[in-house]
């Protein structure tokens, strides 16, 4: 299986290179800066430099030939200010749904956020704009006949990951580790029957796989 990952150069998705490189996935990626392909070269991962805000549908399209499952993980993480979020999160969640449709991909997989990511605390108006872009990218990719998953991670940590999670529709926000939001995002290319779903992720009782497969059920 060939998945691509837009954002892979990033916490969670250099994380899910990893995983599915070591699980003999055909792994490519989009990096923006030269060091960020260096380093992933290190760990034996192929990616292919590109900066996604400056990429059109038509040229994306054409780096996704041969793609089984087009994962993406890209976000400007507060850099840029609300500018940055606009073009990364927004416009370029809807460049990737019109390249992955030109090349004839049929899963797409986006990583998302809590919708209600750290109520009850004074946040800035930078990231009420990120949550908005984030919802508003949500309802666009639901709106489209690719067989989507949306993933909404909570608070995300540098902490070694569990491998023991909570997954379901709705979820109390919490927080997750980037090592277990990219091993859920490996089990769910592995998991096509789980589409047109949204689910949330925090830590919790259940095994990954486990808690994946209980997806499957519903």
């Amino acid at each position: 299986m060939k998945v691509f990952i837009v954002g892979i150069a990033g916490g969670v998705g250099s994380r899910l290179a990893r995983l599915l490189t070591a699980a003999g996935d055909r792994v490519d990626g989009l990096y923006r800066r030269p060091e960020q392909g260096e380093h992933l070269a290190t760990e034996g991962i192929h990616a292919t430099h590109g900066d996604l805000t400056r990429l059109d549908a038509p040229a994306l399209a054409d780096l996704l030939h041969g793609t089984d499952v087009l994962v993406f993980a890209a976000g400007a993480g507060g850099e840029g200010g609300t500018t940055a979020t606009t073009a990364v999160d927004g416009t370029g969640l809807t460049t990737a749904i019109e390249a992955a449709t030109r090349a004839g991909i049929h899963r797409l997989l986006l990583v998302s956020v809590f919708p209600e990511a750290w109520r009850g605390r004074e946040v800035s108006d930078t990231f009420e704009h990120y949550i908005d872009v984030k919802k508003k990218a949500d309802a666009e990719l639901a709106a489209t006949d690719l067989d989507w998953t949306i993933l909404r991670p909570a608070a995300l940590t540098d902490t070694p990951g569990t491998g023991r999670i909570s997954l379901a529709p709705a979820l109390v926000h919490t927080d997750i580790t980037r090592d277990d939001v990219a091993a859920v995002l490996a089990e769910l290319v592995h998991t096509p029957q789980i589409h047109h779903r949204i689910l949330e992720l925090a830590q919790g009782p259940h095994p990954i796989a486990d808690a994946v497969r209980r997806q499957t059920r519903n």
